[in-house]
């Protein structure tokens, strides 16, 4: 349900991966290893090792496995039709829970240009609508400000502090439980009305 889509904001392009995009995801991850490296899953081998062009060739048989299976949404981020990040709804759960969550990231040559809000809220108000679910769940850690700042931004609330939840960079992390319902959202008349006007010239 709602899969798959292109939503689009100005520059600003959300899309399916695509076979091609192997050499910029390798070539972006890599380079972005000390900005992304303490926030994400530990991984069996080394950065460089698990970010390769056939890395990415089985990550995206995942996805689209997932996305087939309607427990998924992932989306390649893109400025000017250029692969800048990621930002997956994980997690789907229909029937009465119609819940999911969001994860995202994005090069650090392109943080702080609005590009990751504007994602979140395009795709919020997406899945609140053609994709038919009722709560987004964002878990960020408790010394990820930057990440904070834009679920709080876009009117997230903070619900939970879940212990020891995710094995991230070498240890189990703590992590901040935010959330937002359809109703939260229908209220303000949709997400992206809150979010319109994040995007910054680059």
């Amino acid at each position: 349900m709602g899969w798959p889509v292109v939503l689009t904001e100005g520059r600003l392009s959300l899309r399916p991966y695509k076979r091609s995009d192997a050499r910029a995801w390798s070539d972006l991850r890599r380079a972005n290893e000390g900005w992304l490296s303490r926030w994400e899953p530990t991984s069996l081998g080394s950065w460089h090792d698990t970010h390769t062009v056939a890395s990415f060739r089985a990550l995206h048989r995942e996805l689209k496995r997932t996305a087939r299976a309607g427990t998924a949404m992932p989306f390649a981020v893109c400025w000017d039709g250029n692969f800048v990040g990621q930002l997956t709804v994980g997690n789907i759960v229909r029937r009465a829970f119609r819940s999911a969550y969001i994860g995202y990231w994005v090069d650090k040559g392109h943080a702080g240009l609005g590009i990751i809000p504007t994602s979140v809220a395009l795709v919020v108000d997406h899945c609140f609508s053609r994709g038919g679910l009722h709560r987004i769940e964002v878990n960020i850690q408790p010394d990820n400000r930057p990440s904070q700042r834009v679920v709080e931004k876009l009117g997230f609330r903070k619900e939970a502090l879940h212990e020891r939840y995710l094995y991230i960079d070498g240890a189990w992390r703590d992590h901040i439980g935010y959330a937002v319902t359809m109703e939260d959202v229908l209220e303000r008349g949709g997400m992206m009305e809150r979010a319109r006007g994040l995007l910054k010239a680059h």
